[in-house]
């Protein structure tokens, strides 16, 4: 009788499990995460790309209320001061920083770029760069993607974050340590670990959100999984 009623517990306990992964907007690694512990944020210098919207908007009020220093960072600054606006936390709005960026910059204007951000809190450099900046083009499938559309796309996705990640490197390692969140770069994850610097990939689920035309649209960014 003992041993059925484990089993039976053990059972609706793993229907649980189960259903709260179907329902889930992401991967079992990722809501298996324990909440961010408010001092682990405070303090630290986040420096968001693609803030002036979507998923770049919702982590800014979450790093914001968790006592961050923010950077945010856009092509489009009237959304950013917008959002800056909203804010609310220990540092939030008045000492919010709005820094417009331009992904598929030279490498030039992006270490320019990079020198102002790690110097808008003196003292304190960049500790988090969440790459979340992405050019969504027009929807097509592969076949009939233009080759404009395909330059567009990997210069601000691909190219462009990998630049801005090897300028931003150097002065994390200064300081003994950071930490980048980005879509993919295990490699980078393996190069820079015992140096200090964490990569994290993040597999979001479903995201509703506005194409800057004034409709919303569904982001479906599904990734395997998420490591730190």
């Amino acid at each position: 009788m003992l041993t059925l009623l484990f089993f039976s517990l053990g059972l609706l306990l793993l229907l649980g499990l189960l259903l709260k992964f179907a329902f889930a907007d992401g991967d079992f690694t990722l809501i298996s995460k324990k909440e961010v512990k408010h001092e682990a944020i405070e303090g630290k210098v986040v420096w968001i790309t693609g803030a002036n919207r979507g998923i770049g908007e919702a982590l800014a009020k979450q790093f914001a209320s968790l006592g961050a220093k923010l950077i945010l960072s856009a092509r489009n600054e009237a959304e950013l001061f917008r959002i800056k606006s909203e804010l609310k936390g220990k540092y939030a709005p008045e000492h919010v920083k709005v820094l417009r960026l331009d992904l598929p910059s030279s490498e030039e204007r992006l270490k320019n770029v990079v020198e102002r951000a790690v110097s808008l809190f003196p003292g304190d450099g960049v500790d988090y760069l969440i790459h979340n900046a992405a050019y969504e083009g027009p929807k097509s499938n592969a076949v009939d993607a233009s080759e404009e559309n395909l330059e567009t796309t990997f210069g601000v996705n691909v190219f462009g974050t990998i630049s801005l990640t090897k300028l931003v490197t150097p002065h994390m390692l200064k300081r003994g340590g950071g930490h980048f969140v980005v879509g993919y770069f295990h490699s980078l994850r393996s190069e820079f670990y015992q140096k200090g610097i964490k990569v994290t990939v993040v597999c979001p689920g479903p995201i509703e959100t506005s194409n800057g035309t004034g409709t919303s649209t569904s982001e479906d960014e599904n990734s395997p999984e998420v490591v730190n």
